[in-house]
């Protein structure tokens, strides 16, 4: 399977990818593929072809971040250095998509998915609820979609999420899944942590999973001393 997926991103076509993998029939490896890619072995290979991708940049807290989407949700988030450097990154991760920039009569929906991530994160508003275009091995899927249910002020080892998704040997390739989360803070991977508690590791750097952490338990903190005490008659 390694092979095949090297295979295709090598430009290969799908057929010949197959039998130079090893596989003995084209209908095998479309059920390898189910488990192990997650999306069908010509849109694994696609790197975004076909698509339009809009994008837009905004000065946060955490640095200058990046927002992409596609038609179906949020495919993109990123922090960086710079515009350039952000737009590099974009273009890593969708090789053969249209790349637009967004101004707001074009795409409203994203300036306003903008606004609301950048109002949580420099703000402390809620985190917003947006729609996600994830992509990913079907093995990355399963794990971004538990990041999601972790809520905010908790954190989870990268050996607790894979005992909770029932695979418990599987920590480093949590921790893997984690690394290669492609759309920040939206998907929660900064709640996971070492099992010794230290903070692991953080493709925009730790310090900012750091600053996400203290935030996030501040305002925990701040909720839990205004609530209203019982009184006992």
């Amino acid at each position: 399977m390694r092979q095949f997926k090297q295979s295709l991103k090598d430009g290969e076509g799908v057929t010949q990818a197959i039998f130079t993998a090893g596989f003995g029939s084209i209908s095998r490896v479309y059920g390898a593929a189910s488990r192990n890619i997650g999306m069908t072995p010509k849109a694994y290979r696609a790197g975004g072809a076909g698509e339009t991708i809009t994008y837009a940049y905004r000065n946060t807290a955490l640095g200058h971040m990046a927002m992409a989407a596609t038609n179906k949700g949020v495919c993109f988030v990123q922090f960086g250095e710079g515009q350039e450097a952000l737009l590099g990154m974009l273009k890593n991760e969708f090789p053969k998509a249209k790349l637009s920039a967004s101004s707001a009569q074009d795409a409203p929906e994203l300036d306003a998915w903008m606004e609301a991530l950048d109002q949580h994160i420099s703000q402390g508003s809620p985190r917003p609820d947006l729609p996600l275009d994830m992509r990913g091995t079907a093995f990355q899927m399963k794990v971004w979609r538990f990041l999601l249910s972790i809520r905010e002020g908790e954190v989870l080892s990268y050996g607790e999420l894979a005992t909770k998704m029932e695979q418990p040997k599987a920590f480093r390739a949590v921790a893997s899944a984690c690394a290669r989360n492609r759309i920040g803070v939206l998907i929660p991977c900064h709640r996971v942590l070492r099992g010794d508690g230290s903070l692991g590791g953080y493709r925009w750097g730790l310090e900012r999973k750091l600053a996400l952490l203290d935030a996030e338990r501040e305002r925990q903190a701040g909720q839990a001393a205004h609530k209203p005490r019982a009184t006992v008659c």
